[in-house]
């Protein structure tokens, strides 16, 4: 029998989302330059979906090259269209790092790890979702210990041969559920499979 005060945990958990761009091989790093749509003319309903997934969270989570990366270039951008720099701007950032000291972008957590511990423990404070993309190495090592709950995967028309891939080469079989595929005008697909755990 499922008591009261489980009941309660399992309405406060929060997911943890991992999104991503990926080609229809499975790349998500592009190791010699990123890939694009074929149509890039069109891409307001792929923004509109972006926008949607972003109001249905408030934690990012990334490892330190990837959040050195972005708060690299976000911050910096005063003509943008997107939101996206609004959002990033303003969204409770985490970032995994055993280095890094001063973020230098507020507002931003340093999670020291070890990394299970100190993610279980965001995912039971309360709050929306908690969205994590790129980090390849932050994702493989949160694929392995079974703390995603989602995966919204962007499928670009594109094969590229080669790049880091989503599931590393010696992951654990996994049974997903596919909850939505929602296609975009420019031939991008979204994909969301639930885990099954």
């Amino acid at each position: 029998m499922v008591t009261e005060a489980e009941q309660q945990e399992v309405i406060t958990m929060r997911d943890l989302i991992v999104t991503q761009n990926i080609t229809l091989d499975g790349v998500i790093e592009a190791t010699d330059g990123w890939f694009a749509p074929a149509d890039t003319e069109d891409l307001e309903d792929l923004g509109e979906e972006i926008r949607r997934q972003r109001e249905a969270a408030d934690a990012f989570l990334v490892g330190r090259r990837t959040f050195e990366d972005m708060r690299g270039f976000w911050p910096l951008q005063t003509d943008d269209q997107t939101g996206i720099t609004d959002y990033l701007n303003t969204v409770a950032k985490y970032v995994v790092s055993s280095t890094l000291q001063d973020p230098q972008w507020e507002p931003t957590t340093v999670l020291r790890g070890p990394v299970p511990v100190d993610i279980q423990a965001l995912k039971e404070e309360q709050g929306k979702d908690i969205v994590a993309t790129g980090s390849i190495s932050l994702v493989h090592e949160l694929i392995a210990a079974d703390l995603v709950d989602e995966y919204r995967l962007f499928v670009y028309p594109t094969v590229l041969g080669h790049g880091r891939r989503l599931f590393a080469d010696d992951s654990a079989t996994r049974q997903l559920s596919l909850v939505q595929t929602l296609p975009f005008k420019s031939g991008i697909v979204l994909l969301r499979y639930r885990a099954n755990y």
